[in-house]
């Protein structure tokens, strides 16, 4: 008997030691199901909303220009580096123009001897005129002589001769003149012509800007369009974004900007809408957004890439609750609502779209709490759940 009811201590020791841990699995089960859901609350209110659309592009100068050469020439000076400021009208760089001076040179004799042949020629015919002018009147007076008698025809013959010879002569002496002006003409055209070879030695800074590449080293040949020097203007700067087709009919020029800088992922910019493209890409579906940057980073860099957020539109009291609060049911839109601790599904209409926020036209009164679970991991929430606050 001893022995049947040691038997039976111990299994109801054992049973003791089992049926705990089933237990508890099943309280885990229930509070697991049935337990208040931490979950955090926002307070739905009137508040500021802008909508914003988002492109991505890179950092350009409005101007930039190559500085190339356009003789073919020896490099002998680079007078400015990379970084360096610059202004108009600045001499940056020099090729060599030993050959261009002397051919200058060349072309302003040539040009003194033309209009000296034209000096020259300008007397002969000034002397032609004039002898034209005493044979033309002798002739006339010998034809008065020989009409009254007193002059032979032969001498009216000799003087129609000696007037033919001085016509003639005025003849040449004119068009020497005409062949000694259109060779000044041309001398001028040289001397200009071998004068803007020699300026193209000398390579000019255009406006004031900076230089961001330097192509070239003195020593070497250049030929013409070979780069030298890549000058921006620093006066304006954009940043061509490439943003979505559906947003065009929402951005237009003059319409305000913040640009976000990847170097900067934290500060903003500001910057306007200063120019939009007529032809989207075929593949990407996207088109062109020229945002011009009022304000740039430190250490900018042409080419780095930035977001681009365009204010499309804004209201001073729309009702919002972030973004993570929104639940998607079935393709609808909704947020759970704190209603007296459970959490109640609720169909809501949205209107803009900002940052952080989305303003709920239809759905919410101002006031009511909508809520999300407190676990970034946790499912989302059931229609009619127990709620708590953590």
């Amino acid at each position: 008997m001893k022995l049947i009811a040691l038997l039976q201590h111990r299994r109801a020791r054992i049973a003791f030691r089992v049926l705990p841990p089933a237990l508890l699995a099943i309280g885990v089960a229930y509070r697991a199901k049935f337990a208040p859901v931490p979950v955090t609350a926002h307070e739905v209110k009137p508040t500021p909303i802008t909508a914003e659309v988002m492109g991505t592009g890179t950092l350009e100068a409005r101007t930039k220009t190559t500085l190339s050469a356009r003789l073919q020439e020896r490099l002998t000076e680079v007078l400015v580096d990379q970084n360096d400021s610059v202004k108009a009208g600045q001499l940056l760089a020099r090729l060599d123009d030993g050959e261009l001076t002397r051919q200058v040179e060349i072309a302003t004799a040539a040009l003194a001897a033309a209009r000296a042949t034209a000096q020259r020629v300008a007397v002969d015919e000034a002397r032609a005129q004039a002898v034209e002018k005493r044979t033309r009147l002798d002739h006339k007076r010998l034809s008065e002589l020989v009409a009254n008698g007193i002059a032979s025809s032969a001498d009216l013959d000799k003087a129609t001769e000696q007037l033919q010879v001085a016509e003639a002569d005025l003849k040449r002496a004119h068009a020497a003149i005409v062949e000694a002006e259109r060779q000044v003409v041309t001398a001028e055209k040289s001397l200009a012509f071998q004068k803007e070879r020699l300026n193209y030695a000398r390579i000019l800074s255009p406006y004031d800007g900076l230089v961001v590449r330097r192509d070239r080293d003195p020593g070497g040949v250049v030929v013409p369009g070979s780069s030298i020097l890549q000058l921006i203007s620093t006066n304006e700067f954009w940043v061509s974004a490439w943003v979505d087709e559906t947003a065009s009919a929402a951005i237009l020029p003059g319409q305000p900007a913040r640009v976000v800088f990847r170097s900067e992922p934290t500060k903003t910019y500001p910057g306007v809408v200063a120019r939009l493209a007529r032809e989207a890409d075929r593949e990407t579906r996207e088109f062109l957004v020229d945002v011009r940057v009022t304000q740039l980073p430190p250490n900018w860099i042409l080419g780095q890439r930035a977001e681009v957020f365009v204010e499309t539109a804004h209201k001073a009291g729309a009702l919002t609750v972030p973004q993570p609060f929104l639940h998607w049911l079935e393709g609808n839109a909704g947020v759970f609502v704190n209603d007296h601790g459970k959490a109640r599904w609720r169909a809501v209409m949205m209107g803009l779209h900002g940052r952080e926020t989305v303003e709920i036209t239809h759905g919410l009164t101002p006031g009511e709490n909508v809520v999300k679970p407190a676990q970034a991991k946790r499912r989302n929430l059931l229609d009619g759940q127990r709620i708590a606050r953590p």
